[in-house]
């Protein structure tokens, strides 16, 4: 559920904004004043900040300006009576992607909200996930369960993992794993550190009779994906 917050000190255009988002099925915050906003921008993770400019205890650019380095991705629309050209190119350049004077039609502004984030997951990149029902790795985040528990894996095991699952059925030899784990790491990666992160892995992965990497004995290794013994 996309989270918004609405920073808006007129009570009764708060109340209406937050009463027909939360209809729309956004989970909505609410602040009076940029203090308050400060705080609730600390203990969530928003989608949308909708933000007057004229706030009580501050200015909405002051605000912009400390949400946009800590969290890139929120995106925030400047809710204003300010309708000077300058006022409007300053808030761009603080980062909102949109400055809508008051007043305003609340049913255009939903729709445009609505635009929004249908544009963003339209462009969202595709999560970098293997899952074969047992075995799930996410390779943006670096998190990874068997059978729905979880699993410690290091980033040199992340980075293994990702030649394996990129490389299905194809024999990689020692060489091959040496140099692009080299390439990707930028670090030298020795026989003994390949044999130790190999061991390691399989250890972890397939400790229910699964088999994931095979050994090709005087060749190197095979990604299995799984398959039974």
């Amino acid at each position: 559920m996309k989270q918004i917050l609405i920073v808006e000190d007129d009570n009764l255009l708060n109340k209406t904004l937050a009463y027909n988002l939360a209809s729309d099925g956004y989970c909505v915050t609410t602040a009076i004043n940029a203090r308050t906003a400060a705080d609730k921008l600390g203990s969530i993770e928003y989608d949308l900040v909708l933000l007057d400019i004229n706030l009580p205890d501050g200015n909405g650019y002051d605000l912009c300006k400390l949400i946009k380095p800590e969290h890139p991705d929120t995106v925030v629309i400047f809710l204003t009576a300010n309708d000077q050209e300058s006022d409007q190119i300053r808030g761009y350049e603080v980062g909102a992607v949109d400055y809508i004077t008051k007043p305003f039609s609340i049913g255009a502004l939903q729709r445009k909200i609505s635009a929004i984030f249908a544009m963003l997951e339209h462009h969202k990149p595709a999560k970098d996930t293997y899952d074969d029902g047992k075995l799930f790795l996410d390779f943006s985040e670096q998190a990874a369960s068997l059978n729905g528990k979880k699993l410690n894996l290091s980033s040199m095991e992340f980075k293994m993992l990702n030649l394996f699952r990129h490389n299905p059925k194809q024999v990689l030899t020692r060489r091959q794993l040496l140099e692009k784990l080299w390439d990707v790491d930028e670090n030298y990666i020795d026989e003994h550190t390949l044999t130790t992160t190999i061991s390691r892995i399989r250890s972890k992965i397939e400790v229910d009779g699964g088999t994931y990497i095979k050994t090709i004995y005087g060749m190197g290794y095979q990604w299995t994906g799984g398959e039974k013994k």
